[in-house]
């Protein structure tokens, strides 16, 4: 809608998990880091990156799978939910064995002849779970079994799981205290401070074409301070900020617009009021604006 106006060969701030887009801080460089070891060292155990919703960890999985050779067989696990089911199903389904009509014990076996039969070839077996902090206890204790796969010294499979904060939580319950201490890396992604955040919009403009500075400082400083550091609510405050400067037909996004699309997002009720954000960022109390260096 806006991209031909401002000279952008994309739009900047899909929600979509575009790895290309990604923004390295040093805790996205850290977790990937983590990933990376996890991978390369075969006798490390299970893998685990937790971070806030919209914190960029499905997106840094992304980034993970474009750098993987083919020294691995992959399988992304990501339709978890609370009526997820039997995981070895879609542990089967995801490296495309076959799981109709098989009992338990059969899934298990026939997943276990296909990692030896991949380290047989040369490749490590890796699953991927994405919000993994939805799987049940009864889940989990299935990926403790799983892990008993790696009887030498050598991990022919590489467990990781990646999740929002409750994933760490229920890693720590006693009952789950033989997988927890399986978990050799770890990290967990915090929200964007107000620094990584102006440095995040900049960077997504550059990548799809256009001009960093299409957005003010200020207003940056501004969409940090409405999304909390948040990378997904950051990308929808900047999207729809463009929207509105190019029905305007504004040269740049200001303070002032930004102003306009919170207020507009509070009349439609898009923020609670535990929010508590103020009603126009130029009216903000001296200690928010002490926090946003106006």
């Amino acid at each position: 809608m806006y991209e031909r106006y401002y000279g952008l060969n994309e739009k900047p701030f899909s929600l979509l998990p575009d790895p290309s887009f990604l923004y390295m801080t040093r805790a996205h460089t850290m977790a990937l880091t983590m990933l990376e070891y996890s991978l390369r060292n075969e006798s490390a155990g299970i893998c685990v990156i937790s971070g806030e919703i919209g914190s960029g960890k499905t997106t840094l999985i992304r980034k993970l799978l474009n750098m993987i050779d083919t020294d691995f067989a992959i399988g992304l696990l990501t339709n978890t939910h609370s009526s997820f089911g039997s995981l070895m199903q879609w542990v089967s389904m995801t490296f495309e064995l076959d799981y109709k009509n098989k009992e338990p014990v059969e899934l298990y076996e026939n997943f276990v002849k296909f990692v030896i039969a991949q380290y047989a070839q040369g490749k490590r077996t890796v699953l991927i779970i994405d919000e993994a902090q939805n799987l049940s206890h009864e889940a989990l204790e299935e990926l403790r079994m799983l892990s008993n796969i790696n009887a030498d010294k050598n991990n022919i499979l590489q467990l990781i799981l990646v999740g929002q904060p409750q994933l760490r939580e229920t890693l720590t319950l006693e009952k789950l205290q033989q997988l927890n201490q399986r978990i050799t890396a770890s990290f967990h992604l915090n929200k964007l401070n107000q620094k990584d955040s102006c440095a995040y919009i900049q960077h997504r403009l550059k990548t799809a074409g256009g001009n960093s500075e299409l957005i003010s400082d200020l207003a940056r400083k501004a969409i940090w301070y409405h999304s909390r550091g948040i990378p997904r609510i950051i990308n929808t405050l900047c999207d729809t900020a463009l929207v509105y400067a190019f029905a305007e037909q504004k040269s740049q996004v200001d303070i002032n617009l930004v102003s306009q699309v919170i207020s507009d997002r509070k009349d439609n009720g898009f923020y609670g009021d535990k929010e508590d954000l103020p009603d126009n960022v130029m009216h903000l109390d001296e200690n928010m604006k002490d926090i946003i260096n106006i």
